[in-house]
C-alpha cells in the first residue's frame, strides 16, 4: 500500500527530479508531483511525493524540517483535500444579485 506525502516551502527553483532524488534516499518513489499556479505557471512552494507506506514514514522522519536549496521543508503525511463549499454566488445564498 502506497501513501502520500506533502512537502512545503519548497524552494520556487525545485524541479520534480531533485525532490524525487531527495526522497528516493529514503526508499521508492512511486510518483512526485510539483503543481504550478493556474494563472502564472510558476510553481507554488509544494508539492506530492507517492511512497510505499513504510519508506514513506522512515522519509518524513528523515526529512521535516530538514534543508533543502536554502529552505526548511515541511514534510507530513498528506491530508485530503477539505470542501470549500464554492459553487454559489460571490453575494451569497440564491445565485440572485
Amino acid at each position: 500500500m502506497s501513501q502520500k506525502i506533502y512537502v512545503g516551502n519548497l524552494p520556487f527553483t525545485a524541479s520534480e527530479e531533485e525532490v524525487e532524488r531527495l526522497f528516493a534516499a529514503h526508499g521508492e518513489v512511486i510518483s512526485c508531483s510539483l503543481p504550478n499556479d493556474r494563472e502564472t505557471g510558476r510553481p507554488r512552494g509544494f508539492g506530492f511525493i507517492e511512497m510505499a507506506q513504510g519508506d514513506a514514514a522512515k522519509a518524513i522522519a528523515a526529512l521535516d524540517r530538514s534543508d533543502f536549496g536554502g529552505r526548511t521543508l515541511t514534510v507530513n503525511e498528506a491530508r485530503p483535500r477539505e470542501d470549500r463549499g464554492g459553487g454559489g454566488s460571490r453575494f451569497g445564498g440564491g445565485g440572485r444579485y
